[in-house]
């Protein structure tokens, strides 16, 4: 692996490019959300990736639900906005920097990942400019200070991707404490109304578990989601494994900042408890 650091690309833009206001920034979402964690020990989140001013306290109701856990590392798979590619980019570096300091690559899990086969390698493809996967790291940086991360770019979001980085998920995940992450918003720029309807076909896939179901309703339009396959390639993973339905922890939309109803994006957080 390449000592390379990946610098913050979108600080200042998405999230504040000072350190003490973005820290108090997520101590101040983390405090909006009540800072009640669920119970059992979570391995599973799904999260926005918007600016924070849009979908910071969506993304805060998931973030407190593992404050001050302890993983070996966290994954975090966001989808490619950028860069267009078929496959899954495992970082080929040894950290990503923020505003907060360095968040070191978890090494070792990252090779497993990438040796699981397929599509799945490692691979500077898709980090450069991304935010889906920058913009988490700030808020682990304060809820688990010094948590090691495998950050994951899906290039392309065709069903049998999904599904192979699904069972990779789910050989990393057995006999390792890891937690992953799938960043995703929801549907863009409808009414709200409409938005919602869409939207929840999404929440009662997620809550379910259902990513067979899921796959079906993002190829046909029942549903929308930018990261949608990061949130199949989850859910396939926690589903082959059992386990409980996952907490829907939070749901809004960019309106509910704005006030503007007739061109809104979704945000969701979720979390699956051991």
């Amino acid at each position: 692996m390449r000592e390379r650091i990946r610098k913050a690309s979108v600080a200042g833009t998405f999230y504040p490019e000072t350190p003490q206001v973005l820290r108090d920034e997520i101590e101040q979402l983390l405090r909006q959300c009540g800072g009640h964690a669920g119970a059992g020990r979570v391995k599973g989140l799904v999260v926005p990736h918007a600016g924070y001013l849009y979908s910071g306290l969506t993304a805060a109701h998931g973030y407190c639900q593992v404050r001050n856990g302890t993983y070996d590392a966290v994954i975090i798979i966001g989808p490619s906005h950028r860069e267009c590619f078929d496959g899954v980019s495992v970082f080929d570096g040894t950290a990503y920097e923020t505003p907060l300091g360095l968040a070191h690559v978890e090494t070792r899990v990252a090779a497993a990942l990438a040796e699981s086969g397929g599509s799945v390698e490692m691979s500077s493809r898709g980090h450069g400019m991304e935010h889906s996967v920058e913009v988490q790291i700030p808020f682990l940086q304060v809820v688990l200070p010094g948590v090691r991360i495998v950050p994951v770019i899906m290039g392309s979001q065709r069903k049998e991707l999904c599904l192979e980085l699904g069972c990779s998920l789910r050989n990393i995940m057995s006999g390792r404490n890891v937690l992953v992450i799938a960043s995703t918003d929801l549907s863009h720029y409808h009414q709200e109304e409409e938005a919602e309807r869409l939207d929840r076909v999404m929440v009662t896939n997620i809550r379910r578990h259902d990513y067979l179901r899921l796959l079906d309703d993002l190829e046909t339009g029942r549903t929308e989601a930018c990261g949608g396959g990061p949130a199949v390639a989850l859910l396939s993973a926690l589903s082959r494994q059992g386990g409980r339905p996952m907490d829907i922890l939070h749901y809004a939309t960019s309106g509910d900042v704005t006030g503007g109803r007739d061109s809104v994006v979704g945000y969701l957080s979720a979390a699956a408890y051991a």
